[in-house]
């Protein structure tokens, strides 16, 4: 596949990420503070051409952030455990307009971590990140309540994290 950015002063290019690229996304994914010295031992290129390919792969947008994963339990000795919930919502009406309204709102929340549009079932299912209870009301209050589109709204709250994982799968040669 191939992927168009600017580079430079606003010249447009194409290009099909090859083996050495999709190393890089890989070890990217893993590692993101990785030093462009590290990366390009791993996947034996210069250090130069490392940064280079790095900084394609940015522009190209195929890396779209780069950001720390906080650990959870020692966060939560800093500030307790919260509430998880993964919630499910209904609208009455599915027109095109009335989901991106509800989208949104969801994704301009602070408290909405993800936010997805399903089917079949529910219309969306967020997964949600409250200090307590009383935050996951004024959540509730604030997404669903207020909102006369919204029909039924289904909340799970999590007791064990057993996996997290934000890697894609990379298919490397």
């Amino acid at each position: 596949m191939q992927y168009s950015f600017e580079y430079g002063n606003h010249m447009e290019y194409d290009f099909t990420p090859d083996a050495i690229d999709l190393q890089l996304l890989d070890l990217l994914q893993s590692d993101a503070s990785l030093s462009n010295q590290a990366l390009a031992e791993r996947v034996h290129v210069s250090p130069p051409t490392c940064l280079r390919r790095v900084r394609r792969l940015q522009a190209s947008g195929l890396i779209e952030r780069q950001v720390a994963l906080l650990q959870p339990d020692r966060l939560a000795a800093l500030q307790g455990h919260g509430l998880t919930a993964i919630v499910e919502v209904s609208l009455d009406r599915q027109g095109a307009e009335h989901l991106a309204a509800f989208e949104a709102r969801a994704v301009a929340d602070p408290a909405v971590q993800q936010c997805w549009r399903v089917s079949p079932g529910p219309d969306f299912v967020l997964v949600v990140h409250a200090r307590d209870m009383p935050g996951y009301l004024a959540l509730s209050q604030r997404l669903f309540t207020q909102d006369a589109n919204v029909r039924n709204v289904k909340a799970f709250f999590a007791t064990h994290r057993a996996k997290f994982e934000t890697k894609l799968p990379v298919a490397l040669s």
